[in-house]
């Protein structure tokens, strides 16, 4: 089958300035990695810019096997135990008023990361104290212990995503679950009710607005606070195809979708990913 060719309104030049190659020298100085990267984010021109990036820890390789990411996959490297302080010695270069962490998943260590995850917040915390930090992280395997790691170090937003509808998952995520990834957020606010929980999905990959609405409710009903809602884009021939390109008319029907369902703030057009704007929908909550 032919692939669909990129609507024009999903482009994005090409924007290189001082600011951009000040945030990939750090970067690249620290020997630290960046989802904006790894991931091939439409966003990272507009992003550098900003003097933000969103920081990829735990290293570069994925012991899942997604079929819609463009993070490689395979056995891991052995981990930086000085990571912690590189990144937060990077967002104190960069002058970072918002920082977002995440991570590959990393299903092979006793800790699958949480222990890095809360480590990264604290040093931050120590070089930087007015910053705002949000994790985005893998599941753990649903484990509660892992999740409270996390959130015990008081990050200011805890972001799971849910990827996509519940129907999906078998093809586009055959090693997560969507009930666990509920109950995931479902256990932050139970450790912590004040904590700003977050989600996002992708559209594009077949689903219908029946079943984003129902997903809108199932977020509702675990008290998620944020919800993002992107174009999702073949970053190869390997990867799923793309099923439906939405027009900018149908995600401001799934943006209303999410509202009635009773999302608090959602963030929802073709180009926007997890982190896309974290910090300005932050301050709205």
């Amino acid at each position: 089958m032919e692939r669909k060719r990129l609507p024009e309104y999903l482009k994005r030049g090409i924007v290189d300035t001082e600011k951009t190659k000040l945030v990939r020298t750090i970067l690249k100085n620290k020997c630290l990695n960046t989802v904006c990267e790894a991931a091939r984010c439409p966003n990272k021109a507009e992003c550098y810019a900003k003097n933000t990036a969103t920081f990829l820890i735990l290293g570069s390789i994925c012991t899942r096997n997604c079929r819609f990411c463009n993070i490689s996959g395979g056995k891991p490297e052995p981990l930086d135990r000085n990571e912690p302080f590189k990144v937060a010695q990077a967002i104190k270069e960069l002058g970072l008023k918002y920082a977002v962490i995440t991570s590959v998943t990393r299903d092979d260590l006793p800790l699958q990361g949480a222990d890095m995850f809360s480590s990264v917040i604290t040093e931050t915390k120590k070089l930087v104290p007015d910053i705002k930090i949000e994790v985005l992280t893998p599941d753990f395997e649903g484990v509660e212990d892992l999740i409270d790691i996390v959130v015990d170090a008081k990050p200011d937003v805890f972001n799971h995503n849910i990827e996509t509808v519940k129907r999906i998952y078998p093809k586009a995520r055959p090693l997560a679950n969507y009930e666990r990834s509920l109950n995931f957020l479902k256990h932050i606010k139970e450790r912590n009710p004040k904590m700003i929980t977050k989600s996002g999905l992708m559209v594009g990959l077949g689903e219908t607005f029946e079943e984003l609405e129902t997903t809108f409710k199932d977020l509702k009903a675990v008290d998620c606070d944020i919800v993002t809602v992107g174009q999702y884009m073949q970053p190869s021939k390997k990867h799923l195809e793309v099923e439906k390109y939405y027009t900018p008319d149908e995600f401001k029907k799934v943006e209303n979708l999410a509202h009635k369902a009773g999302i608090k703030q959602v963030v929802a057009s073709g180009l926007v990913r997890s982190s896309y704007k974290a910090f300005e929908t932050y301050e709205t909550i």
